[in-house]
């Protein structure tokens, strides 16, 4: 519900305002005490993410961002760690929608027919129930739901020793601006990061 509402208030002032808030339910877990003197690290890519060239380049710009900003500097020739990201965006059916035309009861559209999947350059993608010209919610009701992950592994012992996860959803299709924002919400508290999950808030910089 609070998710909600804080939703409900940034579409209410959005257009007046010159930021906004990009929430984050954040969990990490971490083996490191302090960032080693001029650490070092080097990007790992899944086979899976090495179809889109640019895609994961893209990706890789945002988590570098937010790497330096911790005090870790990429090196591919010398690297003490390896850093594994990955980023997920998809496509929702917002909490708002009328429940009677896109629940799931039997005058909801799971009830019709096939759905409809949407895929983002990130992986991942999204289920509507459809039929009868009810494949896809209205225009007023996108959601998208948003994570992103890294997994920091020390090359010398292939142990991890960092990992970290970041989550987000909200009416925005402004994935390209909110997805590094999350890496930093990702990175917040390196390399000692409280326990269990957070939230944390980052103002995201608009122009006008």
């Amino acid at each position: 519900m609070q998710r909600v509402l804080t939703a409900l208030l940034l579409i209410a002032t959005l257009s007046g305002c010159a930021t906004w808030v990009v929430d984050s339910d954040v969990r990490s877990f971490s083996k490191l005490a302090a960032v080693p003197p001029d650490a070092t690290y080097r990007f790992e890519r899944l086979p899976s993410q090495q179809v889109d060239e640019a895609a994961q380049q893209s990706l890789e710009t945002m988590a570098g961002a937010a790497l330096a900003r911790v005090g870790l500097r990429r090196d591919d020739s010398g690297a003490r760690y390896s850093a594994q990201i990955g980023a997920r965006v998809t496509l929702a059916l917002s909490p708002w929608a009328d429940p009677w035309l896109y629940g799931p009861g039997l005058y909801g559209p799971r009830a019709w027919g096939p759905g409809f999947r949407h895929a983002s350059p990130w992986g991942g993608d999204g289920y509507f129930g459809g039929g009868y010209g009810l494949d896809f919610p209205p225009a007023s009701n996108p959601w998208y739901e948003r994570e992103v992950s890294l997994v920091l592994r020390d090359l010398a012992s292939g142990r991890v020793v960092y990992e970290t996860r970041a989550r987000n959803d909200g009416p925005y299709n402004r994935s390209a601006d909110i997805l590094p924002v999350m890496f930093d919400a990702a990175l917040q508290g390196f390399p000692n990061p409280p326990d269990g999950e957070r939230r944390v808030n980052i103002p995201l910089s608009r122009q006008k």
